[in-house]
């Protein structure tokens, strides 16, 4: 090999760990195992001082209500949080989460998995979440399992959280703007 191709090997090979060290940076996985769990509600937690948004779901608002079959009134999105937290509590807070990037309140969007399920998957499979500005097929295929076998909030009715949210939203300005 002469001068010119060692160089540019040299440089080939910086730019392969530079290219791993941004995608590395941008996507790694994150546990949960040591560090204290908070569940926030539905399609949030905390970690450590972590706050993670589970990615391409959105689960009723912690103060949010739904009606069931029989339009009883009851706290879907406390029902929601609820459940989150029991499919960590069985895997013992032993979960795993791959950052897949941040939302605007600077919050880790991330895919999580306790006890080899996908929680964000779960959460909709269940019936307590919704597929949210997600691409993924699997998503929008256990949103449609969950409304036809109407398991969680699907048994009853309910405003979709990104609309629930917007409502409040408004409200909080009209009360603003009457005082």
């Amino acid at each position: 090999m002469n001068f010119l191709e060692v160089k540019i090997q040299k440089i080939g090979f910086v730019l392969i760990l530079m290219i791993l060290g941004v995608v590395a940076s941008l996507n790694y996985w994150a546990s949960a195992s040591s560090d204290y769990v908070k569940i926030i509600d539905g399609d949030s937690l905390e970690i450590g001082a972590r706050r993670i948004r589970l990615q391409g779901i959105d689960a009723p608002e912690y103060v949010q209500y739904c009606f069931n079959a029989d339009k009883n009134k009851y706290r879907c999105g406390l029902r929601s949080k609820d459940y989150l937290e029991k499919m960590i509590k069985q895997a013992h807070y032993h979960i795993n989460c791959k950052v897949v990037g941040r939302d605007r309140y600077h919050r880790e969007l991330s895919e999580c998995f306790a006890n080899g399920r996908n929680l964000n998957l779960e959460m909709i499979k269940s019936g307590w979440a919704v597929a949210y500005r997600s691409d993924d097929s699997s998503y929008q295929q256990a949103e449609k399992y969950a409304k036809s076998a109407k398991k969680g909030v699907w048994k009853g009715k309910f405003m979709r959280p990104e609309y629930f949210r917007r409502l409040q939203r408004e409200e909080k300005q009209e009360k603003w703007h009457k005082s």
